[in-house]
């Protein structure tokens, strides 16, 4: 029976992984390490609480007595790291708070992971180490080409900086101490439980609520999108099957504009619930500080490599997407009763 440490579970990629991988396999067992931060919610894990191999552990990857002693508890086979602050406002707001989690947390991990995992010398071969990276680490793309696999990292927010920092401490304890790693850099990802400051969740709760829809600067921004379960399937596919100390581009081919995005939201959302959603809540505001232009991935080498492809078409995925969280209002009413409106008062200038 193998063994998972996930950490950061409880957010939104992490559960969407936790649930896909509880439902493949039988013979595993899940410990979910998850600092229960504004964006970690347990009740995205309700459906598989009860679940006998699953166990929760609340803390930080960053406290190195917690984690050696799920390492002495466990013979922990994989360690799949989700845990990280994410979002770039919060970044710009609070870089500290980023270089701390996402930078000196993930060293913590690699190397408790290390120790736990040598045998004299070399270190067990049927181990892996996955960091859940992003493309923001490569900076922006012009209109035209791809980010691969061999692309400069060029990163230029405090959150894609700590990401980068965080990819070249995976790569340095592969090349110096021979750790089983693997790096995944995905595009943007959308789908259930995702926390209502990124953009398809906050378009669609402002939406049903007559909100402003803020749009950063002319709105032309293009991010590569990618349905969270698409993702999740890629990262199983990199555990079991990528080639130790390789990085690989995880990304949906479904390249659009946050104003072709926030309109589609609108559309839909006009036709199947309320005919008074309408394009008149789009509200512009200034730009995000060192915003990037476009993001886009080349995905080749993980299709080539390992078979996987995105299987969710963006014009299904965003529809799937919208259903959901139509269903869950009550799980939105919820991520949104805290921390959420203050920080939306912040970000976007009261709107």
């Amino acid at each position: 029976m193998k063994i998972y440490l996930v950490t950061g579970g409880a957010g939104f990629i992490g559960s969407n992984f936790i649930q896909y991988i509880l439902k493949k396999y039988s013979d595993i067992t899940i410990i979910n390490l998850d600092k229960l931060t504004y964006a970690g919610n347990l009740e995205n894990l309700k459906c598989i609480e009860n679940n006998e191999n699953y166990n929760f552990v609340q803390g930080d990857i960053c406290d190195r007595n917690l984690v050696s002693s799920l390492f002495e508890k466990y013979d922990i086979d994989y360690v799949v790291n989700f845990a990280a602050e994410s979002h770039v406002d919060r970044s710009i707001l609070d870089p500290e708070t980023f270089v701390k989690t996402n930078v000196l947390g993930t060293v913590n991990l690699l190397d408790i992971s290390k120790k736990a995992w040598e045998l004299k010398d070399e270190i067990k071969s049927d181990k892996k180490y996955v960091q859940v990276s992003t493309d923001e680490v490569y900076g922006s793309l012009g209109e035209t080409g791809y980010f691969t696999e061999t692309s400069h990292i060029d990163s230029h927010s405090p959150y894609s900086s700590s990401k980068a920092s965080a990819d070249l401490m995976v790569k340095a304890y592969f090349d110096t101490y021979k750790m089983p790693v693997n790096i995944t850099r995905c595009s943007n990802n959308y789908g259930p439980y995702q926390f209502p400051e990124k953009l398809i969740p906050l378009i669609i709760n402002n939406c049903l609520n007559k909100k402003p829809l803020p749009v950063y600067g002319d709105g032309m921004n293009i991010r590569d999108w990618l349905y969270v379960e698409d993702h999740c399937k890629a990262i199983d596919m990199v555990i079991n099957s990528g080639r130790l100390g390789e990085v690989y581009n995880i990304g949906g081919h479904n390249e659009r504009s946050n104003l072709q995005i926030i309109k589609t939201i609108i559309g839909y959302l006009s036709e199947n619930v309320d005919a008074s959603i309408n394009e008149s809540l789009i509200t512009y505001v200034e730009d995000r500080k060192g915003h990037d232009k476009r993001y886009g991935i080349d995905p080749t080498k993980i299709k080539n490599e390992l078979g996987w492809y995105p299987e969710t078409k963006y014009e299904d995925g965003i529809k799937l997407t919208i259903k959901w969280y139509l269903e869950n209002k009550k799980w939105m009413e919820n991520i949104t009763s805290g921390d959420y409106q203050g920080y939306y008062n912040r970000m976007y200038k009261g709107y």
